[in-house]
């Protein structure tokens, strides 16, 4: 029996792709070690972002390329995931308990981007990632009623509160502290002291991600947030219509002003379906969301429908990652999922909590 070259083995093994980082297994350092017992391959590899939906697809590819490696008989793999702080703004300073805050952001209202934001987030925790999801929308908060929560978050010191919680995701938003038809008639100031006070007084639990559901547009409560919270990322949600684009591009922009990297671009409501016959067609345009992505060197994530099941599922309580786990849809939420959290993988780490903090005192 001929002995298996372990390093021909895992060079072979880190050429292959990774579609949700952009890198090659090597690249990414995903090859955590390989062992052999004669023909019998023991295979680590540890992933900077949650993928359990990837990883049955992943095992395959490596059973067809250890294939080809002379003396293997069997591998058997082993993925862990491993999320890490990145890097955010200069200024700034990660929040205790929350690894990576990502932002889902648009230039405009009515594109989607609260559904989109509510099944992100539980894509993220359907692949594997304590999660959280902030409504960050003062006037118009809707994650309440798309997350299926009802009722107001329990505080034990009367100083900071719980996150609600549903689905395997913890939520926090202005609408459990008010009445669902009270409107909020509040001036610019006391809004972003608001969203403050929500993010850094709740306690968030050992979050991999909290995913941030912003308000539409480009005014002073997204550039102070933008400002004052510590992003890793950014995700900017658009139509294919052009005067989406256009607010979209705006909304790009300005995170690129603010230092926060652009992980990529959601096209949603890509294409209608119609619930009668099936029959899809390009309603809003077509290619918007692709031109607008290699314009400004970022990546198109994916595409989404504009599908009756979505908005019935979401005002439902029930958004369709949960509703539909099965489906088409769901699966393309979760590969949206794991490419955005791919894409942050990959970038710089934060090590300010890696390093002990100095303190000189007088002797």
């Amino acid at each position: 029996m001929a002995q298996v070259d372990l390093d021909r083995l895992q060079a072979a093994i880190g050429e292959i792709a990774d579609p949700h980082t952009g890198q090659t297994l090597a690249a990414a350092k995903s090859v955590a070690g390989v062992d052999a017992d004669g023909g019998r391959i023991s295979l680590r590899l540890s992933l900077g972002y949650p993928a359990a939906g990837w990883h049955q697809a992943l095992a395959a590819q490596i059973d067809q390329v250890a294939a080809g490696v002379p003396g293997v008989e069997a591998v058997a793999v082993d993925i862990t995931t491993r999320v890490i702080p990145h890097q955010v703004q200069k200024t700034l300073q990660r929040m205790q308990g929350i690894k990576n805050i990502i932002v889902v952001a648009s230039g405009k209202g009515g594109v989607g981007k609260s559904t989109t934001s509510a099944n992100l987030a539980l894509a993220l925790a359907a692949e594997g990632a304590s999660v959280g999801l902030l409504d960050a929308d003062i006037y118009g908060p809707s994650q309440p009623r798309m997350m299926g929560i009802s009722g107001n978050p329990e505080s034990a010191d009367g100083k900071t509160i719980e996150p609600m919680r549903n689905y395997g995701v913890q939520c926090m938003s202005i609408g459990f502290l008010i009445d669902e038809e009270q409107p909020m008639v509040w001036r610019g100031p006391m809004v972003t002291q608001a969203l403050e006070q929500l993010l850094r007084d709740t306690r968030w639990e050992d979050l991999d991600y909290l995913v941030i559901d912003m308000p539409p547009g480009t005014g002073d409560t997204q550039l102070t947030l933008s400002q004052k919270v510590p992003v890793a990322g950014a995700l900017i949600v658009t139509t294919p219509q052009d005067i989406a684009l256009l607010d979209a591009r705006k909304g790009l922009e300005m995170f690129k002003k603010v230092e926060v990297p652009v992980l990529g671009i959601v096209e949603n409501m890509s294409t209608h379906i119609c619930s009668s016959c099936g029959h899809e067609e390009h309603i809003f345009g077509a290619g918007g969301g692709a031109a607008m992505a290699a314009d400004c060197g970022v990546e198109l994530l994916g595409s989404l429908p504009l599908d009756i099941r979505i908005r019935e599922q979401a005002d439902g309580g029930r958004p369709t990652v949960v509703a539909e786990p099965d489906s088409a849809i769901a699966a393309a939420y979760r590969e949206i999922a794991r490419k955005m959290a791919g894409r942050l993988a990959v970038r710089a780490r934060d090590y300010s909590g890696s390093f002990p903090k100095i303190v000189i005192q007088n002797t």
